[in-house]
């Protein structure tokens, strides 16, 4: 396996991605949490949604560990284990009328969040790949459509086949982070509503997120796929030749007379 500074690299060449490629984590043990960390409620002063958390990381670099005392996220709090629902959160009344019509199109909606159970809770770790001092567990990579297409490709280079990714516009952290682990697959996140509201995620934005376990293959399928021609920036094919307005072709065709 590629060391995480070299994985960087061929994701940094093959990919040109705007921000860092990121390490994620759930830590369980205290004794694991990198001292040089930095928890958003005691070095921050703030308690921070998770998508904060991740633009932090991505754009200043930094290492990011948040617990239940740095989420100002219910959502997050619920679905990393901190918290279990309380009666609003399980009446769907968080999604209704905002993101579902009625209440039992909202309870489904909650029910879509990818959770873990308390016990399975620990401190979210995230770095950029090449920085990390954690062994990850996941590697998210955000980027246009045009690099996740290709981060797609390289997926699939080694196996084939198709990936599955779910949407539902919220509580993309848990489709980043908690799905992820949960189905050991690839997944291709859509950027929630909080993401590009806190998160400052931009329109043009989507990310990607694989299992630490593939990076090898991901990094062996960017390469395969940059010498079979999948590749970042998209060439655009310009061996055609244009068809100009009608007075620009009698103008050509007064250059061809000229020179009879």
């Amino acid at each position: 396996m590629p060391s995480l500074e070299e994985a960087t690299q061929a994701i940094e060449r093959y990919l040109r991605t705007d921000t860092f490629p990121l390490a994620i984590a759930v830590e369980g043990d205290p004794k694991k949490i990198p001292e040089k960390a930095r928890r958003p409620k005691r070095d921050l002063g703030v308690s921070l949604s998770v998508c904060q958390g991740v633009s932090i990381a991505r754009r200043y670099g930094w290492t990011m560990a948040m617990d239940a005392d740095d989420l100002s996220c219910p959502i997050a709090q619920v679905a990393f284990g901190f918290e279990t629902p309380t009666a609003t959160y399980a009446s769907g009344r968080l999604a209704e009328g905002m993101y579902a019509k009625d209440q039992a199109a909202a309870k489904r909606t909650e029910a879509a969040v990818a959770g873990i159970e308390p016990e399975a809770s620990g401190t979210i770790l995230i770095a950029p790949l090449a920085r990390a001092t954690f062994t990850p567990e996941v590697v998210a990579i955000y980027g246009n459509s045009a690099q996740i297409m290709v981060a797609v490709a390289a997926s699939l280079f080694g196996k084939g086949g198709a990936l599955t990714s779910t949407f539902s516009a919220r509580a993309d952290c848990a489709e980043i982070i908690n799905r992820t682990r949960l189905t050991g697959e690839p997944q291709v996140i859509l950027p929630c509503y909080g993401d590009r509201v806190f998160g400052q995620t931009q329109d043009h934005e989507m990310a990607f997120s694989l299992p630490f376990a593939q990076l090898d293959e991901f990094v062996l399928g960017l390469a395969g796929c940059h010498q079979g021609g999948v590749r970042y920036p998209v060439p655009n094919y310009l061996r055609y030749q244009a068809e100009y307005p009608s007075t620009y072709q009698t103008v050509m065709r007064e250059f061809a007379d000229r020179s009879d």
